[in-house]
């Protein structure tokens, strides 16, 4: 990928507050069309980084590099909202003035949440609260979708339909999605390419690459030796078999 084709590019990021040095010597590119997925432990980093990407946080040395005019949709990991103040999903899809509110039901139809646009924001579940946070990632039609712990509070089957929602999403419009996840077994199958942080990059590459890399494993200890497994068995498994043995394997 050219510099001219990059829509964001870190080089060499260093980050210092204080005494306390949260990450070192990190670069990353991304291109339209590409998905980018930022895994590593708790305390990695990954969330200070999005926070530099977007210029919230200026690097204490490094490079940010934005392509002119980029349009950038934020999902943020969590939100919190007063129980008792009395904010619908469309107003709140409405607060920032970018769109009419005529404009807000085919978002949430996109992401799957149309049912939920006269309920209070209050009162929907984790994944419907997710999807209405990606549409409002949505409203500015971004060229890059920065996206923070997407499935945060949702149960598995729900993770798997949100990640199958942003690969969609990815086709659909063509832009860029830059994610943290710490969903290992089911971030691989929905990412192009992978980039482990522990502060500094420990590796980066395909998922395949990333799978198999010492760095990656060491850092993940059991839990990527688990991931490993059941990422092979998706890559290997065939369901025209299951019928032919009455069972999946």
């Amino acid at each position: 990928m050219s510099d001219n084709d990059s829509l964001l590019e870190l080089t060499d990021i260093d980050l210092s507050i204080g005494q306390r040095l949260l990450l070192q010597q990190v670069s990353l590119k991304i291109g339209r069309g590409e998905i980018l997925t930022i895994i590593g432990p708790n305390g990695a980093g990954k969330t200070t980084l999005l926070r530099v990407a977007l210029g919230l946080l200026p690097p204490t040395s490094g490079r940010v590099r934005r392509q002119q005019n980029i349009r950038i949709g934020y999902m943020p990991q969590r939100l919190q909202i007063d129980p008792t103040f009395p904010l619908t999903v469309k107003r709140f899809l409405t607060l920032t003035g970018k769109k009419q509110r005529s404009e807000i039901l085919p978002l949430l139809e996109e992401v799957g949440a149309a049912q939920v646009l006269e309920s209070p924001l209050q009162n929907i579940s984790g994944g419907e609260l997710q999807r209405v946070l990606l549409a409002r990632a949505l409203l500015r039609e971004p060229d890059l979708l920065v996206l923070d712990e997407p499935t945060q509070g949702v149960d598995v089957h729900g993770q798997v339909e949100l990640y199958q929602l942003i690969t969609r999403i990815r086709e659909q419009r063509n832009c860029a999605v830059l994610m943290v996840s710490h969903d290992l077994h089911l971030v691989m199958a929905a990412t192009d390419r992978v980039l482990c942080l522990n502060r500094h990059i420990c590796c980066s590459g395909s998922p395949e690459v990333v799978s198999n890399d010492p760095a990656y494993l060491e850092l993940f200890g059991p839990l990527a030796v688990q991931h490993l497994a059941i990422y092979s068995h998706d890559r290997s498994h065939r369901h025209d078999n299951c019928a032919e043995h009455g069972e999946c394997r």
